[in-house]
Parts: structure tokens; sequence; C-alpha cells
């Protein structure tokens, strides 16, 4: 699926919204400091996915729903981009090569350079647009508040981590296979763990602020391409092994028809309620919540609108 973005009119209106996604036999975002053991809550045993993780999902989907249309270039890339695109510095540079601006010792001509570099990094990067992004280091184009904005998601109920040892038959370098074979006379290859969930579901929260929106230049175009990435383009692109079974299963956005907005956050996200199933339970599909989500819409606060994206 690609789109197509054209010119169109920034965000002017507030929007409040609930992502629930879940995964089965994956793991959703594991943790470098625990063995790459999914993130757990250690008090409430529920399981974690950060914002980043999040975040870097819907970037992929950019990539591809943006179709290398102005405007939706990336930012932060990943590890496997051209080393011209993951170097940031080179990026800021970019800025200041497009509008041939020069690095000034007066601090007004300085400052003004910083901002123009700014709003063009804005323009041409969909992240920072949307994300925001500190880029002070080297080359300054200076710090920008994105007016999107997501919670870590928490599993609903708490989750049991499971660890799986796996082999790799085939040996790296021929001395390993030689001290191999002096030891034992064979070669095994070297082990490995896995770590999975057996089923998971999570709910993540998300905020757009017109008001960054209008100094970003967050367009209704861009949140387009965000609904669609949260809709189901971040999981479709994101398959592996640990990663294959997850998809968004409720995606609930509140639309003001003001950029303030006319209820609190906490108040329209309490209208989505999940019931647990209970610490002693072992869910194991969609199945055993669905009929759990209960949705209050009948008495939305006037200025307030819900609209049920996915579930």
């Amino acid at each position: 699926m690609t789109t197509t973005v054209t010119p169109s009119a920034i965000v002017n209106r507030r929007y409040d919204f609930v992502l629930l996604f879940d995964v089965q036999d994956g793991n959703p975002n594991g943790d470098p400091d625990a063995g790459n053991l999914p993130r757990i809550d250690p008090q409430s045993l529920q399981g974690l996915v950060t914002d980043g993780c999040l975040k870097r999902k819907i970037r992929n989907a950019i990539s591809v729903l943006g179709n290398g249309q102005p405007g939706c270039d990336l930012y932060f890339q990943t590890q496997d981009a051209v080393y011209e695109k993951r170097i940031l510095n080179l990026q800021h540079q970019r800025a200041y090569d497009e509008q041939k601006l020069k690095d000034e010792k007066d601090a007004k001509k300085k400052s003004d350079n910083t901002a123009k570099a700014r709003m063009w990094m804005c323009q041409n990067f969909f992240d920072i647009r949307a994300f925001g992004a500190v880029m002070t280091t080297g080359v300054n184009c200076g710090q920008v508040r994105g007016p999107v904005q997501l919670t870590f998601a928490r599993s609903v109920d708490p989750i049991v981590p499971l660890e799986f040892s796996i082999t790799r038959k085939s040996v790296t370098t021929e001395e390993e296979a030689r001290k191999q074979a002096e030891k034992d006379g064979t070669i095994t290859g070297t082990m490995g763990r896995k770590n999975t969930i057996p089923y998971a579901l999570y709910r993540s929260c998300g905020f757009v602020n017109p008001y960054l929106a209008k100094d970003t230049g967050f367009t209704t175009a861009d949140l387009d391409l965000l609904w669609a990435a949260l809709k189901s383009t971040m999981w479709e692109i994101d398959r592996s092994a640990s990663h294959g079974l997850m998809c968004t299963r409720g995606l609930y956005v509140f639309e003001h028809d003001s950029p303030l907005g006319h209820a609190s956050t906490q108040d329209l996200f309490e209208r989505i309620q999940i019931q647990p199933l209970g610490a002693d339970a072992a869910p194991r599909s969609f199945d055993d919540y669905r009929s759990r989500i209960t949705i209050a819409a009948d008495d939305l606060p006037a200025g307030v609108s819900l609209h049920r994206m996915v579930g």
C-alpha cells in the first residue's frame, strides 16, 4: 500500500487515542539489559513496550506509506540504512547546504540560521515533524517538540516470559571448528536462547497536540499516514520470528473540534475499558478478551467525537 502525499492543512484540533495490539508466541520488545527478555514491570508482572519501540515501527511504516514523497524522509534511520543517512550531523549539514547557510559568528545571524535549518528539517523529515528531535549536536539545527506522543504500552494481564534453547549446527570460523574437533571429535555448532510470550494484549495511549503541530508543520496528510501506520502497516512490514503474530486489535480516536479540546484526556481514555482475566489466567488468543472490551461512546462531551478505526 502506498499513499501519495499532497499539500494539506496544518492539524488544528486535538486528538487523543487508545491503541490495542497483541502478540502471540513472540517478543514484542526485548530488554538488552536482561538478556533480551520481554520487558516487564517487576511489581505487577505486566509486560511493557516502550514508546521508542512503537515509534520505530511507525517510522518504518512511514518509509513505505510515504512512497518516497517529499517530506517523508526519516531522520532516525535503521541500522541497515546507508552511511550518509545514519549520521545525524550529515543530515544537519544538508539543511545548511540546501539553504546556503553559513556558520556565523554574530549571535543574531547564528540564531536566524539555526531557525531556518530547524524549519528545513521539519519540512523534510516526517519523524521530526511528528515526534520532534534534539538536533544540537555538531551542526546546530535546534530542538523540536513533536505534536505526536505515545505512552509505554502495558499488557492487560501479567505476562509469562518463556525461554527456549536453540542450536546452530554451523560454526563461524575454521579455528572454532578445529578447537571443537580436538575437544570431542565433533563439530557441534553453538547454543543460543530465544525468549517469547505465549500471548498478551497491550494498551498504549497517544496524543496529537495542534499547538505543536502548528510549530512543526504537521499536516492532516501526515495525520492520515499516522493512522494508516497504526491500523496495520507498522506490523505488516515488521514480521520476524519474534514479531510474527502481532497486530492492532483496537484503535480508538477521540477527535475534538477545537485546539484545546472539550474534555480531559483521562476522562476520555477511561471510556475504553478492558476487564483483565486475572493473575491466574492463561490467555492464548484475542478471543479471551474480545467480550471484555467495553466502549462508552453514547454520552460523549459536546465537541468530541469517537472514531473506531479498528475494533
